[in-house]
This record gives structure tokens, sequence and C-alpha cells, in this order.
């Protein structure tokens, strides 16, 4: 049996060495890198979205809890001050003027520690359940219902105006999302005390 000798290429063409091959591996785990890359920017992109309607919602919560207080004052009954440091016959039916001074420390605040001292605005229509979570009608619950404290500032220098901090909280549909908001109220009455000082 003869041997046949091996071909040798034919002059000025070059040997084929698998280089398309390792360019189309290349490409390919770079497609792939890429896929992954989006596929993991999309879940950071919904997990920041919905961390920004929840905080916004915490937000409104706390502000309809401090325009009620608002409201609550500029309707003049009964703005005499009492103490709110008992946890007890905290509704917003038995809101009131606060005698106590509401701590200004920021970490106070943060925190919430004064919330037991506020009144819980369980009539602002919101739908609240420990731990959150979804309602049946498939809206987010809220983790708690939004609360407002009412102190007097004092009388200012015209005898007829009177100044309130409202100060409310509320929750978002997760107990890590919280809102404080603030605001100055001003109560005019169209009479100048007389008898009192600023």
């Amino acid at each position: 049996m003869k041997a046949t000798p091996l071909r040798r290429p034919a002059r000025g063409v070059r040997p084929q060495r698998g280089f398309v091959l390792v360019t189309g591996l290349l490409f390919l785990v770079i497609l792939t890198l890429l896929g992954l890359a989006l596929f993991r920017s999309s879940g950071l992109m919904e997990r920041i979205a919905a961390n920004t309607r929840d905080k916004q919602r915490a937000f409104e919560a706390a502000q309809g809890a401090l325009q009620y207080g608002e409201w609550w004052l500029s309707q003049g009954t009964a703005l005499n001050k009492s103490a709110c440091n008992t946890t007890t016959g905290k509704s917003i039916s038995a809101i009131h003027v606060c005698s106590e001074t509401l701590s200004t420390s920021r970490d106070t605040i943060a925190a919430l520690g004064w919330k037991d001292n506020a009144f819980a605005a369980n009539q602002l229509n919101l739908t609240a359940a420990a731990g959150g979570g979804l309602a049946s009608s498939g809206d987010v619950n809220y983790q708690a219902l939004p609360g407002v404290y009412i102190e007097d500032l004092g009388l200012m220098a015209d005898n007829k105006s009177e100044l309130y901090q409202v100060t409310a909280y509320g929750y978002g549909g997760n107990a890590d999302t919280s809102s404080v908001v603030r605001s100055t109220f001003k109560v005019t009455s169209s009479t100048t005390c007389l008898s009192c000082t600023p």
C-alpha cells in the first residue's frame, strides 16, 4: 500500500488556525456579559422606582396629617393647652394643643421616638396594617397611620396672632420608610388681647 503524501497548501494561502472560532467565542462572551449587565440594571431600576414610590407615599401621608392639623387650628375651637405625654386617647377626635415642647433632637425626630404622644390621624381614609403589604384592592397598605403633634409657640408682638408649630409623620408601605414634616402656623384673632404680653 502506498502512502499518500501530505498536501501542502497552495503557495500564498495560509493554513487555518481557528481564528474565526476564537473571535466568535469572544463576541459571545461579550454579548453574554452585556446581557447580564442589562438584566441586573433593570432589576436595580425597579427597586429604585419602588423605593421612590414608597418614600412619596410616606411624604404624602405626613403632609395630609400636617394639613389636617393646620385646618383644625384654623377652626379656632378649644385651642387650650393640655398634656400630650400619655398614650391614651390619641385618636384625632381628641386632638388638642400640647403643653409639652416636642424634642427638636434630630435623632428623636428621625426615629419617631415622639409618635406615642402624637394624635393618630385615623380619619384620613388611609388603609393601615401592621407590616404593610397589599390590601384586598391590590393597593399597598401603609405601615401605620400618620400622626400629628401641635404645640403653642406663643403670642406675636401684635397681640392678635398666636403661633403654633405643627409636626406630622407618615409611613409608606415599609416600616423603614417614614417622613416627618413640620410647619409654623399663625392663627390671627380679629380682636387685640390687651391683657396679654408677647
